[in-house]
């Protein structure tokens, strides 16, 4: 199979119909093998009915409905899971994504070698001051923390192959970031193509400004788990360490004060620098065995996969 195209979606039950003809016609005027994985995040209108019309009456359209609304990133893990093409395409319901671009990004992934392509909405028809100014800032907060080069990080329309929707978990609210997840397991040939976005048509959009606050948040957890989801030890056991020389070294001092230079001043316990020695040791040694606990924790996964394997030479 060619393409599997990977469509989350949440009540856009005006849009599916003409999403599947507008995808189905670019499919058959290319000749490509397909599949249309439609992923019903808990739709509470009309949208699952749909999707079994369009089953019963298309053997490429698929379907998974979920009990409740479990967000877009668990949506696209269950699609990623399923996928069958060679290159997966995945895409947004309310057809502000354009089908058109299907072929160059297939071309882009199958011929020139990308592990992953990213759709860059260069002019977009949404609000200035509610989406573009904050998606700016996003995106380059995203850019600068992750080292991705890439104008849109949440673009819809992407292009990744079937190798790289295997091996990422997509989690949380990491939608946002799986070109740094996919840059983080070892796929670093990451592409970006200026594509059409165009105005919705039909119903409202599904997120508000609490999705950029919530972006930042998971933009401070994806740069930890890139930089040290391996080696916790080494962010942790070095704070634990500075924190903890730091109080030693106010112990030292109070001591050497206390015994040596001054032996009838104030009591220790009676000088602010104890305190603050007390908490930097202390603060110190919990940093420290946090670390500890990570590395132990990292270790004891065996069914976390520590490395991913290019190719093989003469082995089974």
């Amino acid at each position: 199979m060619n393409i599997s195209v990977v469509i989350p979606l949440l009540n856009e039950e005006e849009s599916l119909i003409e999403l599947y003809d507008w995808i189905a016609g670019v499919m058959q005027s290319n000749r490509f093998s397909y599949e249309i994985l439609f992923i019903d995040d808990g739709s509470t209108d009309r949208s699952w009915d749909i999707i079994n019309q369009l089953s019963n009456n298309n053997p490429q359209v698929k379907g998974i409905q979920f009990l409740k609304n479990f967000g877009k990133s668990q949506a696209l893990h269950a699609g990623f899971e399923l996928a069958q093409g060679d290159v997966i395409i995945t895409m947004d319901a309310d057809l502000q994504d354009n089908p058109e671009e299907i072929p160059e990004l297939y071309d882009m992934v199958q011929n020139q070698h990308y592990d992953m392509v990213s759709g860059w909405k260069k002019k977009r028809y949404d609000s200035v001051i509610s989406k573009n100014l904050p998606s700016k800032l996003f995106n380059w907060a995203a850019r600068k923390t992750s080292g991705v080069k890439l104008h849109d990080f949440n673009c819809g329309l992407k292009a990744y192959k079937k190798t790289v929707v295997k091996n990422i978990d997509v989690s949380g609210e990491m939608h946002r970031y799986i070109p740094v997840l996919a840059k983080t397991a070892g796929f670093s040939n990451i592409g970006e193509k200026i594509v059409q976005h165009q105005a919705r048509k039909y119903g409202q959009t599904k997120f508000g400004m609490d999705r950029f606050i919530n972006g930042f948040l998971d933009l401070i957890t994806i740069w930890f788990l890139s930089r040290f989801g391996r080696r916790p030890m080494h962010l942790f056991g070095a704070l634990g360490v500075l924190m903890f020389a730091i109080g030693f070294g106010f112990s030292l001092y109070l001591g050497i004060d206390k015994l040596f230079l001054h032996p009838q001043g104030r009591l220790i316990t009676q000088r602010p620098q104890f305190y603050l020695a007390l908490a930097t040791m202390v603060i110190g040694t919990q940093f420290f065995v946090a670390g500890f606990l990570g590395e132990l924790i990292l270790r004891n996964r065996p069914d976390k996969k520590r490395y991913l394997i290019k190719e093989k030479l003469n082995v089974l």
